[in-house]
């Protein structure tokens, strides 16, 4: 997803909320602050206390940060990007709070790739997400390959991302790899003005001109056709 105001993907009362607490764990500071400043918030900015999950907080340090709820207060958990705990690092904190019996209450926010899936008319009964492919372009077409195989034996929709500046390179292996009954859906810039979602044949894809892909947050999906 790219930026875009909260009043075009975060409802009203996820707004409120968000605006009224006062401690969030979050993945990044620096971005958790700037989508705090874009809602609003309550009180002053800086009196917000934001814990920093990277990947050096272990479980003691999570403990510690949500110890305060069992008294009855309040802490929020924001994503980098959509969902937190969708995959997310957001999920070690979640899990810690129910095995601390900690109450979990989930709030609606956009989840790439949920709103990918949504508008790409492919299977959304059977779905998994993979996160990246590999770097290296013989195992990134050997790894889409397999998760090729897996959808024609299961109906299953399989979704990838890439870091944005990869974007082409990625289009283009898809593209060579992937059959050409296979359908690929292509979802760009999500809740922006530039957002752009389509999804063809790679069949389709050879002969449409390439979309502009570059540096741009974009999300894949396909769907390959079982065989007759």
């Amino acid at each position: 997803m790219g930026e875009a105001s909260p009043s075009a993907w975060l409802p009203q009362a996820v707004q409120e909320l968000a605006g009224r607490l006062t401690t969030y764990i979050a993945e990044n500071a620096k971005t958790a602050r700037a989508f705090l400043k874009l809602v609003g918030t309550a009180g002053p900015l800086q009196d917000i206390t934001i814990h920093t999950l990277d990947g050096k907080v272990d479980a003691q340090q999570m403990k510690a940060w949500l110890q305060p709820l069992l008294a009855g207060g309040e802490i929020g958990l924001v994503s980098e990007a959509g969902c937190p705990a969708v995959a997310d690092p957001g999920a070690r904190v979640v899990a810690l709070a129910h095995a601390m019996g900690i109450r979990v209450a989930p709030w609606v926010g956009p989840s790439s790739i949920l709103l990918s899936l949504m508008a790409s008319g492919l299977d959304g009964q059977r779905f998994a997400f993979h996160g990246y492919a590999p770097v290296d372009p013989s195992e990134r077409a050997r790894q889409l390959k397999a998760w090729e195989s897996i959808s024609r034996k299961q109906d299953q929709t399989q979704i990838l991302i890439e870091t944005p500046y990869r974007n082409e390179a990625m289009f283009q292996t898809l593209k060579q790899a992937l059959n050409d009954t296979t359908r690929l859906c292509v979802a760009r810039s999500l809740t922006t003005g530039d957002e752009w979602i389509r999804t063809c044949s790679i069949a389709q894809w050879k002969k449409a001109a390439a979309p502009d892909l570059a540096r741009k947050p974009t999300i894949f999906l396909f769907l390959a056709g079982r065989r007759n």
